[in-house]
C-alpha cells in the first residue's frame, strides 16, 4: 500500500521526496492519472495549476499525465496502466459522489490493494476517512486538513484516535493499515 494523504499536495521538499521514493522509478517514466473532479468552485479551480505543477516539478512529463474527470468509471485493468493516481481538492462530497456513482471506488480500492500509488490533496484525502458516509474506508477515523497545528511527526498505531489533523506542511503516509502509518513533515 502506498497512499500519501495531504492538505496541500507536495508542499514541502520532504513530502515531494517521499512521493518520489514511493514511486520507486525514474519520474520521466511515471504515468499519472490526474483527477480534478472535486474542483467545482472558483477557489478550488484556482489551485488546479499548483496541483498539476506538483507532478511537473517532480519531472513527470506533461505527456504522461492524463486528466480524468470521472464522467465514467474506469475498470481496474485500465487503472493499473497508471503508476500514480493524484486526487485534487475541492468539494469532498461531490468527489465522493462521482467516485461512487461511476463505481471508480471499486477500481481505486483494488488499485490501492495491488500497491498502486495514490496522492490525495485536501478533499482527495478526506474521501478515505470517516468524514462522510460511503467513504472509501481506508481510515477508521476522521481526517482534518489545513489545520494550524497537526499531528506530531512519527509512526501512528492502530487503532487511530478519533481524528487526525494535517497541516499544509505534513502528510499521512500509509504503507499498511496496522503499523504502517506515519506523519511526515511538520
Amino acid at each position: 500500500m502506498r497512499v500519501l494523504l495531504t492538505s496541500a499536495g507536495l508542499e514541502t521538499e520532504e513530502i515531494k521526496k517521499c512521493f518520489m521514493d514511493l514511486a520507486g522509478r525514474e519520474m520521466s517514466q511515471i504515468r499519472a492519472l490526474f483527477i480534478p473532479t472535486a474542483a467545482v468552485d472558483a477557489d478550488a479551480i484556482a489551485v488546479l495549476p499548483k496541483c498539476m505543477n506538483d507532478l511537473l516539478k517532480c519531472g513527470i512529463p506533461s505527456a504522461n499525465i492524463t486528466v480524468y474527470d470521472l464522467h465514467t468509471g474506469m475498470d481496474i485493468s485500465k487503472l493499473q496502466q497508471y503508476d500514480l493516481v493524484y486526487l485534487c481538492g475541492g468539494s469532498t462530497g461531490y468527489l465522493l459522489e462521482r467516485i461512487n456513482a461511476t463505481e471508480f471506488n471499486q477500481s481505486l480500492k483494488e488499485y490501492i490493494r495491488n500497491d498502486g500509488l495514490v496522492i490525495g490533496v485536501s478533499a482527495g484525502s478526506l474521501i478515505f476517512a470517516n468524514n462522510l458516509k460511503n467513504n472509501l474506508g481506508l481510515l477508521d477515523t476522521t481526517l482534518d486538513v489545513h489545520c494550524a497545528t497537526g499531528e506530531k511527526r512519527g509512526k501512528l498505531h492502530s487503532p487511530l484516535k478519533d481524528h487526525v489533523q494535517l497541516t499544509n506542511t505534513c502528510a499521512l503516509l500509509i504503507r499498511d493499515l496496522q503499523d504502517g502509518m506515519e506523519i511526515i513533515g511538520e
